[in-house]
């Protein structure tokens, strides 16, 4: 379900590359508002290279990239910051900071010369430690966390930030299928309670077709599919986009689209 009061982002004609090299080329889309978005297909498609322009965190070669209408390029950074959230692949942290110290980062977009520190911000911070369930780790440096942690970590830091529109590439990445539930859980929630635009890229394509509410599918750095998992995701579509054969049934838990995968030491039972 869609929000008509959350923020829009979209893409106009959009190519992004890097260098001499260009990956993604005239590609239009236009992500629901106040909905989760899974961004999938296979490695070197293009998902984590849409993200980074969605974000901005990648100048486009030609088009546009449009945040409530507006061309995010034009925008003032913390005007962006404000709105919009970003946990990239493999994100760094600088030597020595404590898990406390990083997750509180997640608040600068929101102080000013005239918005200081407050104890709102300390509330909002502990909040999205506790969610992400890393309290315990506050007094720690972060370079001295699992990769696991760091992940649940970073997560953190997005929540910290409060942002309308929350960009996630591969934010399941490191994480056991515990914390992978908990973390999509948790995306879920967020998404509910306050309405917040969710984009994440996802190599599981069930998990994809559970916890989203739109997939966009990509192939060659285009656009193969998009819609609501139930409407788009068929063996048919699996072949085109991850040259597999497989068998698409009902997810029994939740009834959306299950992908059983057909190996060369597998067959169909008769």
């Amino acid at each position: 379900m869609t929000d008509s009061s959350a923020h829009s982002l979209a893409a106009a004609h959009l190519a992004l590359g890097y260098r001499d090299r260009r990956i993604i080329d005239g590609l239009d889309v236009e992500i629901p508002a106040g909905a989760i978005t899974a961004i999938v297909g296979p490695n070197a498609c293009g998902k984590s290279t849409l993200l980074r322009g969605l974000s901005r965190l990648l100048a486009p070669a030609e088009g546009k990239v449009l945040l409530d209408g507006k061309d995010i390029h034009s925008m003032h950074t913390r005007e962006v910051a404000t709105v919009l959230g970003l946990l990239p692949q493999a994100p760094q942290a600088p030597d020595g900071i404590s898990v406390a110290d990083l997750v509180g980062r997640g608040r600068y977009p929101h102080q000013g010369w005239f918005r200081k520190w407050s104890t709102e911000d300390d509330e909002i911070v502990h909040a999205a430690m506790e969610a992400t369930s890393v309290v315990s780790l506050a007094a720690r440096n972060v370079d001295e966390l699992s990769g696991g942690q760091r992940q649940r970590v970073w997560i953190a830091m997005a929540l910290a930030q409060r942002a309308e529109v929350l960009l996630l590439d591969e934010p399941t990445t490191y994480l056991d299928i515990t914390h992978q539930i908990e973390v999509l859980d948790l995306l879920v929630d967020v998404n509910k309670d306050s309405g917040a635009t969710i984009v994440m890229v996802l190599h599981d394509l069930n998990l994809a077709s559970r916890y989203a509410d739109h997939l966009i599918a990509m192939c060659d750095g285009r656009i193969v599919a998009q819609g609501a998992p139930t409407d788009i995701v068929t063996a048919d579509l699996v072949r085109e986009v991850f040259d597999l054969d497989s068998v698409v049934l009902p997810d029994p838990v939740g009834g959306t689209p299950t992908v059983s995968a057909i190996g060369r030491h597998h067959r169909l039972s008769p």
